[in-house]
């Protein structure tokens, strides 16, 4: 199993002219604080991004030393050229992998991050099970674009690759019929910075007020109109191993 030829061919020069580059890094700040809070800012001893991209939420764990040991598997090439290209220091390797296939023994990292990948993912659950077969955990994170304007999230995110559309109740029963304990799960906003870095300044201030004020208010029906994001920390179940 891996991912067909044509999403493979836009994985590989996903990251080579910069835009996305560009935005994975206005994004990398509020990741890593996901993560940080999910966690309850755990220290690690290794960790796993697996579909790394082009390395900012590996440069942001480094810099935090959440972790002693950083490794990275990643699709494309363009990304990969770009972790390397990083220097990242406790990053032990950069492997490149089929989408489904992870070069690594069984649970042989403590924590595993699938940061924005499951949305990409043609076979979810064959991928999130192999991320158990490797990590002890695992950190999954996912946009919520299945809101009541289902059909502009399909034409927005639809060229970037995106071909599942979560809300929250549909991500959590992936990660349970996977066969994941859900430790944790969280719905977040977008931080203001990055909402300033799409939508400007004060356009970006507004959206930021309304987006993380309506979910402060009705956080069952937020996700209904606007796009969040969900995060879990699992735990793989019994049996998913065997």
């Amino acid at each position: 199993m891996s991912a067909n030829a044509e999403l493979k061919s836009l994985y590989d020069g996903y990251y080579s002219n910069g835009l996305v580059e560009q935005k994975r890094e206005a994004t990398s700040l509020q990741t890593f604080n996901h993560i940080r809070e999910i966690t309850k800012g755990r220290f690690y001893d290794r960790v796993l991004d697996i579909g790394a991209g082009e390395g900012a939420v590996l440069a942001r764990l480094a810099e935090s030393h959440m972790a002693r040991e950083l490794a990275a598997v990643e699709i494309s090439s363009s990304g990969i050229d770009a972790i390397q290209r990083r220097k990242i220091a406790n990053l032990s390797s950069i492997k490149s992998f089929d989408g489904y296939k992870i070069p690594h023994t069984d649970l042989s990292f403590d924590l595993g991050l699938a940061i924005h990948v499951v949305e990409h993912v043609e076979h979810e659950r064959l991928f999130l099970r192999e991320a158990a077969r490797v990590c002890r955990q695992i950190y999954v994170e996912v946009p919520l674009e299945h809101t009541r304007t289902l059909s502009r999230s399909i034409r927005i995110s639809g060229p970037n690759g995106h071909i599942n559309f979560y809300t929250p109740e549909t991500f959590e029963n992936l990660l349970k019929t996977t066969g994941l304990n859900v430790d944790r799960l969280i719905v977040f906003p977008h931080d203001l910075a990055f909402e300033q870095f799409m939508a400007g300044r004060r356009r970006g201030w507004l959206k930021y007020q309304l987006r993380s004020g309506l979910l402060r208010v009705a956080p069952n029906l937020a996700p209904r109109h606007m796009v969040y994001m969900a995060g879990a920390l699992c735990s793989a179940g019994q049996g998913i191993l065997s």
